[in-house]
């Protein structure tokens, strides 16, 4: 026999042989605790592998509701005690039982293993070494669960925001109306995948067109329904033929009577009525950013606030102003997020953005909208949006130039 080779006695041969028993087992654990990816499965399995392969009288994870066997309580929380995996109920407290954590890679205890020997008796270093490599294996397989279950909720959530972003897109204008010698256009920019930006332009049966801009308090899904809602109460005001200044002030009192919540919520809007063959605007600010309009003749206007936003104080009346729009002249209605894009701790603000739209080369809706846009991108020097944006264009050409009609989300 060679020197220096060493053969395991018969003792030793057991032991070996008892390891590698040990290692088949918890394996084979491991493999059927990670063949799940719920988290209550998981956890189920492994007070089964518990009570059945390690012989174990009972076996708990507190707090959850879930016992398998006897002699362990599952929660104190309840009066009774929850039912367990097998149609019995614990009636041991965990305090002094074993118990094995199961954390996350962060070290984060999850939840805790909780053992009742038979009889009541002390773990063996056997049985205490296969439980502390089971909860290690638990653990891995119950924060992959819930891992799993997060990814699916929000894989959920987004497949629902993409439908409301459809939806949304598809409530704004999708066919405006052809007005002879005028270019009427707006562009719309969400900050998440709904907000709360509103624009419409409706067709009346006098001739005259009907626009609006409205801004819901807030940015997301809530502020996104509630413009729905305000949508739907402004189309049936215009259908119904109420003036610009009834329109508001009902517009406002809906917006109060719907709650608390709308209250919240409340809405700045701006209004505008055009009267193409007259060549006249007329305008109603409820609580809005100006309105600009820039005359041939390179003189400016803006039409301020004649009253608070929408849903914030009930019974408000709002006035209107008209103005001539003669040939050659643009108006610029918006939300906020076009003034209050930022680069560091600077805005664009409402100065900038009048600067830009005055000094558009221009003279049609879609290339003025493009201008504001590009001006905006450069200025925030790539930084992210902050808020939804929402511009609409109108211009009457000069030299009574065909119809131009532009709509871009």
């Amino acid at each position: 026999m060679a020197t220096g080779i060493h053969l395991p006695d018969h003792n030793e041969t057991i032991d070996l042989q008892q390891q590698v028993f040990r290692l088949q087992a918890l394996l084979e654990a491991s493999r059927q605790v990670h063949a799940t990816i719920r988290e209550e499965d998981v956890l189920e399995s492994v007070l089964r592998i518990v009570v059945r392969e390690l012989e174990m009288a009972g076996a708990a994870f507190p707090n959850t509701g879930l016992v398998y066997g006897e002699g362990v309580e599952p929660s104190r929380e309840t009066e009774a005690g929850p039912a367990d995996v097998n149609g019995t109920t614990g009636n041991c407290s965990p305090a002094a039982l074993p118990r094995f954590p199961l954390k996350d890679r962060d070290g984060k205890q999850m939840t805790e293993l909780v053992v009742a020997a038979p009889e009541g008796r002390e773990l063996t270093i056997y049985e205490s070494d296969f439980l502390e490599g089971l909860a290690l294996q638990a653990a891995v397989a119950l924060e992959n669960a819930r891992n799993h279950k997060r990814n699916v909720d929000f894989a959920r959530v987004q497949q629902d925001l993409d439908a409301a972003r459809n939806i949304q897109r598809s409530l704004l204008p999708q066919h405006l109306p052809e007005i002879e010698g005028y270019s009427v256009g707006y562009k719309s920019a969400t900050c998440y995948e709904v907000g709360g930006d509103y624009l419409d332009i409706v067709e009346l049966a006098d001739g005259s067109i009907l626009m609006a801009v409205a801004d819901v308090a807030g940015k997301g899904l809530a502020s996104a329904i509630m413009s729905t809602s305000f949508r739907a109460a402004f189309r049936a005001l215009v259908i119904n033929g109420a003036p610009l200044e009834e329109i508001a002030k009902r517009m406002n009192q809906h917006q109060w009577q719907e709650g608390e919540e709308a209250r919240r919520r409340y809405v700045t809007a701006i209004f505008l009525k055009l009267y193409p063959d007259h060549g006249e605007i007329e305008v109603v600010n409820a609580g809005h950013n100006p309105g600009f309009v820039i005359h041939p003749d390179g003189s400016q206007c803006q039409f301020e606030s004649s009253g608070t936003p929408l849903g914030l104080i009930p019974g408000m009346t709002y006035t209107s102003e008209r103005c001539p729009f003669p040939a050659g002249s643009r108006l610029l209605f918006y939300t906020d997020g076009l003034t209050e894009a930022f680069r560091g701790d600077e805005e664009f603000g409402p100065e900038r953005l009048m600067e830009n739209f005055s000094k558009c080369n221009s003279r049609n809706a879609d290339g003025i909208l493009d201008a504001l846009w590009t001006a905006i991108q450069s200025f925030v020097e790539g930084g992210p949006q902050g808020d939804d944006m929402t511009a609409l264009v109108l211009c009457r050409m000069a030299g009574g130039h065909p119809a131009s009609v532009e709509s871009r989300a």
